[in-house]
């Protein structure tokens, strides 16, 4: 059906908001893999499409923090328009290494993710 978003746009949606939220909390990416050879990936993501998005809804993602162990941190997505949800996702993110295995995360960006 023309004028309905496609549904992986979605997906694109929630990681920029993600990028964009960690950016806020103040972490650098590039300085983390770049000076702590780790960095984030996404493991599992449980999606759920509550209702269609049309082209120029005005969307917003809001995304919180439900989980932070070692390696790994759980987060909350919303995507709503006005009041109504439109689709929401849990996000598990890990902490690799350059070799792509686990890592702790480290205890600076820990402490900025409580």
């Amino acid at each position: 059906m023309a004028g309905i978003v496609y549904y992986a746009n979605y997906l694109k949606f929630i990681e920029r908001a993600r990028s964009d939220w960690v950016r806020q909390m103040g972490i650098d990416q590039n300085a983390m893999r770049e000076d702590g050879g780790v960095a984030f990936a996404v493991r599992r993501i449980e999606a759920d499409y509550l209702t269609s998005a049309k082209f120029d809804d005005e969307l917003v993602v809001h995304t919180q923090v439900q989980a932070v162990t070692g390696a790994r941190l759980v987060m909350e997505q919303i995507v709503s328009r006005g009041k109504d949800t439109v689709f929401s996702a849990v996000v598990t993110i890990v902490c690799i290494n350059e070799a792509g295995q686990p890592a702790r995360l480290p205890a600076n960006i820990r402490l900025m993710l409580h």
